[in-house]
This record gives structure tokens, sequence and C-alpha cells, in this order.
């Protein structure tokens, strides 16, 4: 089956962080039970891409286009820019650092572990993962994380920190 998508369509920021959808082009995704979304915004000669949740606020569809995102695509309030919307097919509803995909697999019992947490603690560690810059600290953090993860530590301020 092929994976869904939208058409383009313009959009604004609402308040600091929010964009509002047309409804037109949410209900196929939300029909189809995807809840999260791979977005490509647009503007002027750049374009990013993220994933994103689709949620209903005060009767609206609405997306969360964070500050960085914001720097990232070279917005401001007032300026209009164009989005798209795929089916997020991905695992996590975020794309896995290779760093920490290596580090689940070379050791089944934290991989049984880590799938069996919630799937928004899988993606804030994840994105936890995806926000350092370096490779070797990715790994560095992956192999701290698996070591957490195996004793029992699960506070998401703790599973990045060095604890044995």
């Amino acid at each position: 089956m092929t994976p869904l998508n939208s058409n383009r369509f313009e959009v604004t920021l609402v308040g600091t962080h929010g964009l509002v959808l047309p409804e037109a082009t949410v209900l196929p995704f939300l029909d189809k039970g995807c809840t999260r979304v791979l977005i490509k915004a647009f503007f002027k000669d750049k374009e990013i891409s993220f994933h994103g949740a689709l949620h209903q606020y005060q009767g609206q569809f609405m997306l969360s286009f964070g500050k960085g995102y914001q720097k990232a695509l070279g917005v401001f309030p007032n300026d209009y820019f164009e989005l798209q919307l795929f089916e997020d097919t991905s695992k996590y509803g975020v794309e896995m650092p290779e760093e920490l995909s290596a580090v689940l697999e070379s050791d089944p019992e934290v991989s049984a572990l880590f799938e069996a947490f919630t799937p928004g603690k899988k993606r804030s560690l994840i994105y936890a993962i995806l926000k350092i810059k370096t490779s070797q600290t990715r790994i560095d953090k992956a192999l701290i994380l698996s070591e957490n993860i195996k004793h029992g530590i699960s506070d998401p301020k703790e599973m990045l920190k060095k604890q044995f």
C-alpha cells in the first residue's frame, strides 16, 4: 500500500509555535489512524523535514513548530510558508540514530527493555541521542543509556548520566 501524503499547503505561525492545518488535509491521515506524520516545510530556498504529531486544540487541527524548526527554516511570526504531510512509516515516529540502533542490536536484553517503554518514552530517548552533535558522543551516550536501562534506571533525567 502506498504511504499517504498531502499536497503542499500554506500556513503561518499561531502563537509562538503552533500551526493550524486544514481539516481536509488532516482527515485522510486520521481516518487511516496516522496521528504522527513526517512533515516537510518550505520557505524561499530552504526546506526542512521533521516528525510531528497531529492534534486538535479548540476545534482546530494543529501541529507544533518549535523555535528550532523556525530558525532552521528562517521564518518569523507573520511569515507564510508551505507544508506537506507524509504518512510516518518509521518504527518509532522519529528516525533512529544509527549509533543507538547499533547499541540496541548488540544487546538483546537492553533492546527488549527499550521496546517495553512507551512510544513517547522511546521517542524522547531517541531525540536525546539525536540532539548530540558528534557521532562518538552519541555512541558514548547510547552506551550509558544501555547500562542505565539494564540497571533499571527509568527517570528520563538520569538515563543519559553515567551512574556506574
